[in-house]
Parts: C-alpha cells; sequence; structure tokens
C-alpha cells in the first residue's frame, strides 16, 4: 500500500478512501523524505520488525511502488542511493557494536574474574556452541528448501563439532572448580549483541542463530560489506569518467589552441606574402621610375652629347678655319717676306751694278739699319 506525506510531516498509510488520496500529495522515489534503505531492501526497520529489535516505523517513507519505480528508473540513470544507504547502515551497525561493548564491559563486572587461560578455554567452548547452531540453523533451512541429502551432510558435520565441542567442555572443566564451573558463564554475540550461555543446549543455540534477529543482522552487515564495495566501484568509475572529461577538456582545448595557432600562422603568412607583394611592386615601381629616369637621362645625355659634339665640331671647324686663316696669313706673310727679299736682292745688285764696291757698304750698311 503507497505512503503519502502530510503538511504536518507525519508518515501515515495511503487510506482506502479516495477522497482522502487526493488530499495528499505523492511523492516520487528520489524525494529527500524518501528511504533510501528502503529503496535498496536493506533498511534495518523492515529486516528487524517482529524480532526483540523491532526498531518500530521509519522516520522516512517506504512504499513498494517508490521501490518498483526506482528499480525501474535505475535501469537508465544511476542516482547512486547506495551512498545515502551506506551511511545508514554504517550508523546503525555502529550503534549496535557499541552496544556491543558495554554489554561486554557489564558482564566483566558482573561475573567471576578468571584468569586468562581459563577465559582462553572458555571462548573455545564459545565458539564450538556458535559453530554448532549455525549449522544446525543451515541445517534446517536446507531441509524446508527440500535438499534432503545437503541437510544430512550438515547435520555429520554437526555431530563432528558435538565431539569437538565436549572435548573443550572436559579441558574447561578441569580448570577451574566444580563451584565456579557450574555458574553460568555468558556471552555477549558480536553480530547481534546478544547474550549466549556456556552451557545452552543446541537446541538454544539453534534457534539464536537460526532466529530472524541474528539471520537479520548478518543480512544487515553483508548488505553493508556490498553496498561499501558498490560505492567504492562507482567512486572509482566516477573519477576514471571525470578523469576522462578533464582530459577531453584538455584535448579540446590542446586542439582550440592549435587551430588558433595555425590561424595565426595563416594570417602571418598571408601578412607575409602581402609584404613582399608589396615589396615586389615597390622594387618594380622603383626599377620602372629607375629605368625611365635613365631613358630620360640617357635621352639628355645624347642630345647634350650631340649638343656638345655639334659644338666641338664648330669649334673644331672655327679651329680649322682659323689655323687655314693663321696658314694663310703666315704664308702671305711669308711670301710677302719672300718678295721683300727678292726686291732687296734685286736692288742690291742694281745699286751694285750701278755704283760700284763703295756703294756696296753703304747697302749693306742700308740693309743692317732695316734689319
Amino acid at each position: 500500500m503507497p505512503a503519502y506525506f502530510n503538511p504536518q510531516g507525519s508518515i501515515r498509510k495511503a487510506p482506502h478512501s479516495p477522497s482522502r488520496d487526493s488530499t495528499r500529495q505523492r511523492i516520487k522515489f528520489n524525494d529527500e523524505r524518501v528511504c533510501k534503505s528502503h529503496l535498496l531492501n536493506c533498511c534495518p526497520h523492515d529486516i528487524l520488525s517482529g524480532t526483540r529489535m523491532d526498531l518500530g516505523e521509519c522516520l522516512k517513507v517506504h512504499d513498494l511502488a517508490l521501490r518498483a519505480d526506482y528499480e525501474i528508473a535505475s535501469k537508465q540513470q544511476d542516482f547512486f542511493f547506495e551512498l545515502d544507504a551506506m551511511d545508514h547502515l554504517q550508523s546503525f551497525i555502529a550503534d549496535c557494536d557499541r552496544r556491543t561493548e558495554i554489554a561486554k564491559k557489564r558482564l566483566a563486572d558482573t561475573q567471576e574474574e578468571i584468569s586468562a587461560e581459563v577465559a582462553a578455554k572458555a571462548e573455545r567452548v564459545h565458539e564450538l556452541n556458535e559453530e554448532i547452531g549455525k549449522l544446525l540453523a543451515k541445517a534446517e533451512q536446507l531441509g524446508a528448501e527440500g535438499n534432503v541429502e545437503e541437510s544430512q551432510k550438515v547435520m555429520d558435520e554437526v555431530e563432528k563439532t558435538r565431539v569437538r565441542k565436549r572435548e573443550a567442555e572436559e579441558i574447561y572443566r578441569n580448570s577451574m572448580p566444580a563451584s565456579s564451573f557450574q555458574q553460568q558463564k555468558l556471552r555477549v554475540c558480536e553480530v547481534c549483541s546478544a547474550y549466549l550461555g556456556l552451557h545452552d543446549n543446541d537446541r538454544r543455540l539453534a534457534d539464536h542463530f537460526g532466529g530472524k534477529l541474528h539471520l537479520g543482522f548478518i543480512e544487515i552487515r553483508e548488505k553493508l560489506d556490498e553496498l561499501k564495495r558498490l560505492v567504492a566501484e562507482k567512486q572509482e568509475k566516477r573519477n576514471q569518467d571525470r578523469l576522462k572529461r578533464r582530459e577531453e577538456r584538455d584535448r579540446e582545448e590542446r586542439e582550440k589552441l592549435k587551430r588558433r595557432s595555425r590561424s595565426r600562422e595563416r594570417r602571418r603568412h598571408r601578412s607575409r606574402s602581402s609584404s613582399r607583394d608589396r615589396k615586389r611592386r615597390t622594387r618594380s615601381k622603383s626599377r620602372e621610375r629607375r629605368h625611365r629616369h635613365r631613358s630620360r637621362s640617357g635621352s639628355r645625355s645624347r642630345s647634350h652629347s650631340h649638343h656638345h659634339s655639334r659644338d666641338r665640331s664648330r669649334d673644331r671647324s672655327s679651329r680649322t678655319k682659323s689655323s687655314k686663316d693663321k696658314e694663310r696669313s703666315s704664308k702671305d706673310r711669308s711670301s710677302r717676306d719672300r718678295s721683300k727679299d727678292r726686291e732687296r736682292r734685286h736692288k742690291k745688285r742694281n745699286y751694285e751694278s750701278s755704283n760700284g764696291k763703295s756703294e756696296g757698304r753703304s747697302s749693306e750698311e742700308f740693309e743692317a739699319g732695316e734689319i
């Protein structure tokens, strides 16, 4: 029958009246008010119900319908309710172990103190009693399930254990006075913290070790160990998944950085190529300018050289003319001088022929004076 949570905070069984069902709010299995240990079928309130240590009704919601919903949803998603259930069972087992230690101290204060050697012998009798009780409980369970042969084998082991128990009791009896041996020596069960007697018969031991209380504590402890293992495995898996996600993020970051660096390199390459193109264009333009300048300067130089050659040709022609004029003038002077000389010589001869030698001297003096 489903359970509901009313506004006052108390948990009640759902009534059969539909009108009252509508006044209560239905909760989901992942609600904080739902017992996670109940969803995992390990709540101590359910396991120990009807025993000497009945814990009563759980403070959280117990509902088989919610457990069915959780079992269906857990196949698709991991809700990690094992951690909540593990904390719940750890708290319960810690409280039980604390009560066991208190009971041991109470027994140590009330019972007669014995030596360590005698206590070890009594402990051996207790261990054999516990083994006999467990084997008897197992044989009864196998017989109820119909495994007669297996149950008979377990009973054979029980007989062998009884023989060892009688031997241990004889050793314990011989180690202490008869008055003290007759006193009931109690022992606290390490599983369920119940009291066990040293002289309990097999039926009493079988009832204890096969009883619901002892088996319930065994189930709780085994369930706690299983939850610890599951939680450790899931935490390890979560850590691995977290590491994988971190590695994936790091890989993605590295890929992004690589892509960014590649884009930067491409931009740099483009800028370099564009700068090279600009430089090439600039150099080509400068070459064109220099070529045009050279062509212009060459044309100017050619025109200048042409003018200069013309000037030089004019100078040469003028110099040639002047030299020719000079030659002509010099020739004219020389011809005039020669003609003058001829005239003088002719005059001299005429004079000499006309005036004789005296006149020859006067003519020489005359020539010397002219010269």
